[in-house]
């Protein structure tokens, strides 16, 4: 339970109240997602406010997958949840499916119907919605309301029994149709669907509607607080009803004594993403990603191949908290949370993206220095490893400049500079091929400066980066944009495609990078902080004939440098 000694949000409030006045005995919440896709981070919010709540109370966390719907749903999708939730660090006292209560919520239905609260309509699903009104005009009764109750229960068992196409009839509840609160104006309870089931197979060709299936399943399953974003506000009423409803007619739960109570709380939008399973499918089928564990995807399978850890995300959703109002969330924070992270933890190794080829003249024929080098200055426990020095290595082209304007420190003719781990050197020749690009350059190197410092304590203002040209390894890296080009995707003028706000640019890969050996056996999702490169993450692509890394995130926030003005 929250300690008085830090600042409670609305919902942990709210709970202990509950169980302070005794209005329910312990705490069990629940994540319930609908397994038609891929879980996104938007959906990692929701996962930390469930559990960890009941993590906090003491009580239990059941994932339940709310599999109504078999045209959308597979059991990729119900496998993809349940590691997903694994991989964040959470663990669900009962994994539930919805289609474990359809006998229950059927026979509920006949209740229902059987007290005059339901009937089975024939009208299509075009014009139940065009009968529901609006926010400004009341719905039209159906001209099916009126029906008996006898013949509602032979229709509705008629269509379980499967004697009716899909779409053809629908059981509707009798609440309200000129409700101000048009989720109230007879909702659909069951349409007709002859649908082969991930878990039921054929049993069932009728399936109930998550307004008549969620809340009922909260209470067949002893859920306390159901959880949700504030999109299912309006829809809380209708939960209610339901239940109160099967109460007033002496039906009960077979886990508790209590109903459920819903508690709203705001989404957490990011910017220059979007979460719309519907509009992420868009990206894969207009080849602008290239399925859903895309690096560049907000997906958790993505955002893990991409190289975030669930200490990460669980943190940055710590941070943002807890509110009923939504807000707009910087991509940049998620970064910094993932930099401090990444920090503690990632192993520092070396390499070159852009290599320029130095040979050290001086350097003795056929010696080969092994130079300590620390693993994680941050974490004393990772120690050190050997990286081997030549006469010949590689740095980044970046930090070479033929004629340098005043403040760039690095290497540059007569300039000295230190190299990481290994030795002060000289820049002396530059090396030209016949076009007049620089393919070399020849330096001499300082014996007595061997770990990086010089015993007669003069200094030097650079420190580079470097790996041996005798000891690299080739690999390719993937280096990642934003996947759009303005903060929200979807700020588009009327008529105008909201894919046009797609960054075609968004992943570029660099081919002929030069890695410290250390990194030939590395493993896909490890993650390695490339000395003033950035975090870069093994990919699932790697093969043992060529690694490939992902940049998971850089060393400074660079996007944000470049939209500060006058940067």
């Amino acid at each position: 339970m929250p300690t008085d000694e830090t600042r409670s949000h609305f919902i942990q409030q709210i709970i202990a109240e509950d169980l302070r006045t005794g209005r329910y005995p312990h705490v069990v919440t629940r994540f319930p997602p609908e397994p038609n896709g891929y879980l996104h981070i938007g959906h990692a919010k929701a996962i930390c406010i469930d559990f960890g709540l009941a993590e906090q109370f003491g009580g239990k966390t059941h994932l339940r997958m709310d599999d109504t719907n078999p045209a959308k749903e597979e059991q990729e999708y119900i496998d993809a949840i349940q590691q997903d939730v694994a991989w964040l660090g959470f663990h669900w006292d009962r994994l539930c499916y919805a289609s474990d209560y359809f006998p229950m919520l059927y026979d509920w239905a006949c209740v229902l119907i059987d007290a005059g609260l339901a009937y089975v309509d024939d009208q299509s699903a075009e014009q139940v919605s065009k009968t529901r009104g609006s926010l400004t005009r009341p719905g039209e009764e159906s001209p099916f309301r009126g029906r008996p109750v006898a013949e509602n229960l032979d229709l509705f068992a008629r269509m379980k029994a499967g004697e009716f196409p899909d779409g053809s009839r629908v059981l509707r509840a009798k609440i309200d149709m000129a409700s101000p609160n048009v989720v109230m104006r007879d909702p659909v309870m069951y349409r007709i669907l002859h649908a082969t089931h991930p878990r039921t197979g054929d049993t069932w060709c009728i399936y109930p509607s998550y307004d008549y299936a969620h809340g009922q399943s909260d209470w067949i399953e002893g859920v306390t607080h159901s959880l949700c974003d504030t999109s299912f506000e309006i829809h809380r009423p209708l939960y209610e009803w339901f239940v109160d409803r099967l109460v007033e007619l002496g039906q009960k739960s077979p886990a508790c004594d209590y109903k459920p109570r819903q508690i709203e709380f705001a989404r957490g939008n990011i910017n220059y993403m979007i979460t719309s399973k519907r509009k992420l499918l868009q990206l894969i089928q207009k080849g602008y990603v290239n399925d859903w564990s895309d690096p560049r995807m907000p997906t958790l399978r993505g955002m893990r191949r991409r190289g975030y850890t669930p200490a990460a995300i669980r943190q940055f959703w710590d941070d943002v908290g807890v509110a009923k109002r939504g807000n707009n969330l910087e991509f940049a924070k998620v970064e910094s949370v993932l930099r401090d992270d990444l920090n503690k933890h990632a192993p520092r190794r070396m390499a070159v993206m852009d290599p320029l080829k130095v040979t050290i003249t001086n350097w003795p024929s056929g010696q080969v220095d092994m130079l300590d080098a620390v693993n994680n200055p941050e974490d004393p426990a990772a120690g050190s490893r050997k990286v081997p020095f030549t006469g010949t290595i590689f740095i980044e082209r970046e930090d070479f400049m033929e004629a340098p304007p005043k403040k760039f420190f690095r290497l540059s003719p007569g300039k000295e500079v230190r190299l990481r781990y290994a030795y002060f050197i000289t820049c002396n020749e530059v090396v030209k091929d016949a076009t007049g690009n620089i393919i070399e350059l020849k330096c001499t190197y300082d014996p007595a400066t061997r770990g990086g410092d010089s015993p007669d304590g003069r200094k030097v203002k650079a420190t580079l980066h470097w790996v041996s040209a005798d000891h690299a390894i080739d690999a390719e890296l993937r280096l990642f944009d934003h996947l759009f080009t303005q903060p929200d995707p979807e700020d588009v003028p009327e008529g105008v495609d909201w894919l046009t706000s797609v960054n075609r640019d968004s992943m570029k890969a660099i081919t002929h990078a030069r890695l410290e050996p250390a990194l030939a056996h590395a493993k896909p999702h490890e993650v390695y902080q490339f000395e003033r490169v950035g975090y870069f993450t093994v990919d699932t692509d790697s093969t043992t004939n060529q690694l490939v890394f992902n940049r998971t995130v850089t060393l400074k926030d660079s996007w944000a440098k470049q939209q500060t003005p006058g940067s």
